[in-house]
């Protein structure tokens, strides 16, 4: 199985919403909303208006976990659901599918996210990349590795810091000038 990572630069992160928005609006929503929550992709398909239109918090049975849980949406992405919603019932899936009547599946998800990544020349991408940048960025601006432990309810920090990528950037950061 391929090790993806999270985006690591704001600017490819406004090249890939600008990718995906050439293509689809869907596409686009997509997008913004997996690295603004941190949510599982398959957490986001299954979602419905219902769910966010009007909502100041995505409360979902987490799909891996089976657990509870409550996320914030801040204010910018509840501006982009009400505009995304305007014309949509509230039991419309949020990710509808072109074909059916149901959400996109996760390997279309797969194959629309990493085509755009390639477009704009990102490597080691896939759906689990918008959790993984929501992460990256969210430790970064915070540097509390404890909460975002809490949040993608993982069992120890370590763990959080290598799902993320920092240590392997703490890694390659100390080696990169090591020469005996």
């Amino acid at each position: 199985m391929q090790t993806v990572q999270p985006i690591r630069d704001k600017y490819l992160i406004e090249a890939m919403k600008q990718e995906l928005r050439k293509v689809s609006y869907r596409n686009y929503f997509l997008f913004v909303m997996g690295i603004n929550t941190g949510l599982r992709i398959s957490d986001l398909l299954p979602l419905r208006v219902g769910d966010v239109k009007g909502q100041t918090h995505i409360v979902i049975k987490e799909t891996k976990t089976r657990k509870m849980k409550r996320f914030l949406i801040n204010l910018e992405l509840r501006n982009l659901i009400y505009d995304y919603t305007m014309n949509m019932r509230m039991e419309d899936y949020l990710f509808p599918s072109h074909k059916t009547d149901l959400p996109i599946k996760r390997v279309q998800a797969y194959k629309i996210l990493n085509e755009a990544a390639e477009n704009v020349g990102i490597h080691d991408f896939g759906t689990h990349s918008l959790r993984k940048t929501f992460g990256f960025w969210h430790y970064t601006m915070h540097k509390n590795v404890a909460l975002l432990q809490d949040i993608f309810n993982h069992s120890s920090p370590d763990i959080t810091l290598r799902y993320i990528g920092i240590n392997q950037d703490i890694v390659d950061k100390s080696l990169e000038h090591f020469s005996l």
